[in-house]
């Protein structure tokens, strides 16, 4: 049973900066390909890809956060990471990570998320 924890968020001013972890409990971590999502308020079920990483670091990114947010991952930590850069109001969002896998539900169970708030 792999076990999902985010970190990371927190609240910040428009054009901030945070740096948000995902730890993941098992070193089978550096064979799946691993994404970011975000579950905006108001909407509590659904939660939109963000960005992807392979295992050998091969990225892909969602328009709205291209050119602002930078995926990596550390396979030696079992640690995926979210730069967040120029923040805007429309980032706020609970942000989780999870292995998307290849149909209609991830890998792995959630993970708590973590909460990201960009507000003057």
């Amino acid at each position: 049973q792999v076990q999902l924890v985010e970190s990371g968020g927190g609240l910040v001013q428009p054009g901030g900066s945070l740096r948000l972890s995902c730890a993941v409990s098992s070193s089978i971590f550096k064979i799946y390909t691993m994404a970011w999502y975000r579950q905006i308020p108001g909407n509590q079920r659904e939660r939109e890809s963000v960005a992807t990483i392979s295992p050998i670091s091969s990225t892909n990114y969602a328009d709205f956060v291209r050119g602002r947010f930078t995926i990596s991952r550390d396979n030696a930590k079992n640690t995926m990471y979210l730069q967040m850069d120029n923040l805007k109001p429309e980032d706020t969002a609970v942000y989780f990570c999870n292995s998307p896998g290849g149909g209609a539900s991830p890998v792995w169970n959630w993970g708590q998320g973590t909460q990201v708030t960009v507000s003057s």
